[in-house]
């Protein structure tokens, strides 16, 4: 199994596609929205996998967000980095991607992942 990573900060962290929910807009169409963005792929939702919390800080505002992350099988699409936003965009083996993201949380989605690999259909 892969998992599309994305490079940002200027290459220097890699972890998974992730945004913000717009307006009417469900988690799930907001994911499937944010992959095809910032990577170019299409996929179906398999489930949801976690909620993750942080803060962050852009200029002197700490901005509070949460990201449902899903399992996402591919259908379509060439890998593409997103110009304005993403510095990379690579298919990792799952193994890889384990030691490859920088963030613990987004660690340990993967690591559900790895623990779930067994019970997804692998069309």
């Amino acid at each position: 199994m892969e998992v599309a990573l994305i490079a940002t900060n200027h290459g220097g962290r890699w972890g998974l596609p992730k945004g913000h929910v717009h307006r009417g807009e469900t988690a799930e169409a907001a994911a499937l929205r944010e992959v095809a963005e910032e990577t170019g792929l299409t996929g179906e939702i398999i489930r949801h996998l976690a909620t993750i919390e942080y803060w962050f800080r852009v200029g002197p505002s700490r901005i509070h967000k949460y990201v449902d992350f899903f399992l996402i099988r591919y259908a379509s699409g060439m890998l593409r980095p997103q110009e304005a936003e993403v510095d990379d965009a690579r298919w990792v083996p799952l193994g890889e991607a384990l030691h490859l993201v920088s963030f613990e949380r987004e660690r340990s989605v993967l690591s559900r992942v790895a623990d779930l690999m067994s019970d997804i259909d692998p069309r």
